[in-house]
């Protein structure tokens, strides 16, 4: 699975938040992810089973993996598609910070310890997730539907996922509510 230009709104905003993602899927199953952001120099590779790595241009490759929850958790979320169900979310979460950025950047901070949370409340395409999906699982993270159960992909008739959490430890989920 292919996304050749992840961001599109920060791309033509020239803001440097635009990846490349390439996914492998198998059975349903993302096993294989790599996400570039060509404008930061920035590689991001993760597979099921070989750990999860970064690397920077003229630098080597460095493992990667989730960090333990901090106090205020650290929360990404998209710079270009806010949501009201967004907000209500975090305004359960309690203590946290939030930092906006675009495109499947957001799955690298937290598959990287640099953040421990990624609520989706709004459409994606299989397309946007797989790659950092990925990557995040590989790096010891979690990537589920607001059911607990993990996004597949190529199983439906439609391409777009539903609402979704990106995360490093259940501990970082508020309580479910109906």
């Amino acid at each position: 699975m292919i996304d050749p230009l992840d961001g599109t709104r920060e791309f033509v905003k020239r803001n440097g938040e635009f990846t490349v993602n390439i996914a492998l899927v198998v059975e349903h199953e993302p096993v294989l992810g790599v996400v570039s952001a060509p404008a930061q120099g920035l590689m991001f590779w993760g597979a099921s089973g070989l750990g999860a790595y970064s690397h920077a241009r003229g630098a080597a490759q460095v493992p990667i993996h989730v960090s333990e929850p901090h106090h205020p958790l650290r929360v990404v979320g998209s710079r270009s598609h806010a949501s009201a169900a967004t907000a209500g979310y975090l305004a359960r979460l309690g203590p946290h910070v939030m930092k906006g950025i675009g495109s499947s950047l957001k799955f690298c901070l937290v598959a990287s310890g640099e953040a421990e949370l990624y609520p989706r409340f709004g459409p994606t395409s299989e397309w946007d997730t797989a790659a950092g999906q990925a990557l995040l699982e590989a790096a010891g993270g979690h990537v589920t539907r607001l059911d607990g159960h993990r996004l597949r992909y190529n199983c439906r008739q439609s391409v777009i996922n539903g609402d979704f959490l990106a995360y490093s430890h259940a501990s970082v989920l508020p309580p479910w509510e109906p």
